[in-house]
């Protein structure tokens, strides 16, 4: 499974970005698919994840109501949308998949088989 993030640059505060991750394989559609992000010197941070039908989403605090993820299983396509950025939101934003179900809720990075190279997000004050 490949994944290729793409959408980030840089944004003045309140301003919107939208990444977009593309996966491989066939199954992209039994997959759950998360975002995380890392600042400089700070660990890989959850941000959102999707259940394989989209019905089930999770965010960490920090995001509720602002970002928002969803999927496109037609495209193998997540998306992120991040509206009314901060400049603490700045990061490079990773994209990750897991195959296998399981019921833990998909909020560490551990949780995921695949990663994307990831995409630098700025937002400045």
């Amino acid at each position: 499974v490949q994944l290729v993030e793409s959408g980030g640059g840089l944004v003045q505060a309140g301003g919107s970005l939208r990444l977009s991750c593309a996966a491989s394989g066939r199954t992209f559609s039994s997959y759950v698919m998360g975002w995380f992000r890392q600042a400089p010197g700070k660990e890989r941070a959850f941000v959102a994840a999707a259940s394989w039908s989209g019905s089930r989403l999770y965010y960490t605090d920090s995001v509720k109501g602002r970002f928002t993820i969803s999927r496109d299983n037609a495209k193998n396509t997540v998306y992120l949308q991040m509206n009314s950025l901060k400049p603490e939101d700045t990061a490079v934003y990773y994209c990750a998949a897991r195959e296998r179900f399981t019921t833990a809720t998909p909020d560490y990075p551990s949780y995921y088989d695949y990663w994307g190279q990831g995409t630098q997000v700025t937002v400045a004050s």
